[in-house]
C-alpha cells in the first residue's frame, strides 16, 4: 500500500503515508489483490459522529482505468454504513472522479479542523490546491 500511495505522493497527487501511519490504520483500509499482488487501496478515518474521510484511494498505473478504483470507494461507502456513519468527504486534486460518484464540492470551511491535522504534513502546505467534496450515504 506505502509504495502505491507515496507514488502518488510523488506526483504531488496526494498525501505521502509513513509505514508508522498505516499499521497504527491498517483496519480502515481495504486492498484490491490480483495474483497475490495489492494493485489498489482505500481507507475511511472517522472524523466525527457521522462523517467519515476517504483517504488514500490509489491504484496502480498499469491497472486504472478498469473500475477498481470505483469498486474501492463503493466497498469504503459500504464499510461506512455499517458502522452508522451518513456522510463522506474527500480532499483531492481530482474531483471530476468523486463528482462522477455523487460527492459535490463544498468549502474547506465546511470540514471539521480536526481533518487539517494530516495537512500540516503536506509538502503544499498553508497553500493547498485539493478541493473538498461531500457525499451522503445514508439511505
Amino acid at each position: 500500500m506505502r509504495k502505491i500511495i507515496n507514488s502518488y505522493a510523488a506526483e504531488d497527487c496526494m498525501l505521502p503515508r509513513s509505514l508508522d501511519s498505516l499499521y497504527s490504520k491498517i483496519r480502515d483500509f481495504h486492498v484490491c489483490e490480483i495474483d497475490g499482488d495489492v494493485v489498489g487501496c482505500c481507507g475511511i478515518h472517522t472524523s466525527w459522529e457521522d462523517l467519515a474521510e476517504v483517504v488514500s484511494l490509489a491504484v496502480t498505473k498499469p491497472h486504472t482505468k478498469k473500475g477498481i478504483a470505483s469498486q474501492m470507494l463503493e466497498i469504503c461507502t459500504d464499510d461506512a454504513k455499517t458502522v452508522g456513519l451518513k456522510r463522506l468527504f474527500v480532499l483531492t486534486s481530482i474531483p471530476e472522479f468523486f463528482e462522477k460518484r455523487g460527492f459535490e464540492r463544498v468549502s474547506k470551511d465546511d470540514i471539521p479542523w480536526k481533518v487539517w491535522a494530516d495537512c500540516v504534513n503536506c509538502p503544499n502546505y498553508p497553500d493547498c490546491d485539493s478541493v473538498a467534496l461531500i457525499r451522503s450515504i445514508d439511505e
